[in-house]
């Protein structure tokens, strides 16, 4: 017997584990069913929904290059059998089974305009505000000089507050 993809089969499960189970079928041929394909439910333990030695039906959903069957009862059930039910999830949680509302919907708020932050640590000017350009020379300069006096005010503050004073790691 040739297996064919979309063909429903008779097997024996031969095996189980975390992830599927391993069917065995009259040639001598093993497939395996995904624990995702066992049942039209969720399966959190597959030996919940079947037993070594079972005879089960399972649809080929593929036959891989390397000679491995891909296998699912749950497509080998009746159609009508075959949809997983809707979770039943909490209200509020997310999902399709919100609480209704009964009345009218309130409109959302309009968005405000964002209010100004309230600047960087150290009331420093990160950023000119000022939109002269001038020349690369001239602003490389600036940034120099302000990135100095950033740099001497932030060790000045470090060294104050040490203890014992100092230079930086030292200790009178």
């Amino acid at each position: 017997m040739q297996l064919e993809v979309g063909e429903i089969y008779e097997g024996k499960v031969t095996g189980i584990t975390k992830f599927g189970a391993f069917v065995t079928f009259e040639n001598g041929q093993t497939g395996m069913v995904h624990i995702s394909e066992v049942a039209p439910t969720f399966v959190n333990d597959i030996k919940d929904f079947v037993t070594e030695g079972q005879t089960v039906k399972v649809k080929v959903l593929a036959l891989g290059e390397n000679g491995k069957v891909s296998l699912s009862i749950r497509k080998a059930l009746p159609e009508s059998q075959q949809r997983r039910p809707r979770r039943q999830e909490a209200p509020g949680a997310k999902g399709e089974n919100f609480p209704r509302r009964s009345g009218p919907r309130q409109p959302r708020p309009t968005p405000r305009d964002p209010e100004p932050s309230p600047g960087r640590p150290g009331d420093f000017e990160w950023q000119s505000r000022r939109n002269d350009s001038g020349s690369f020379e001239d602003m490389m300069s600036r940034f120099k000089q302000t990135s100095d006096e950033k740099m001497s005010d932030l060790k000045r503050a470090g060294v104050e507050t040490r203890r014992g004073g100092g230079r930086w790691g030292q200790q009178k």
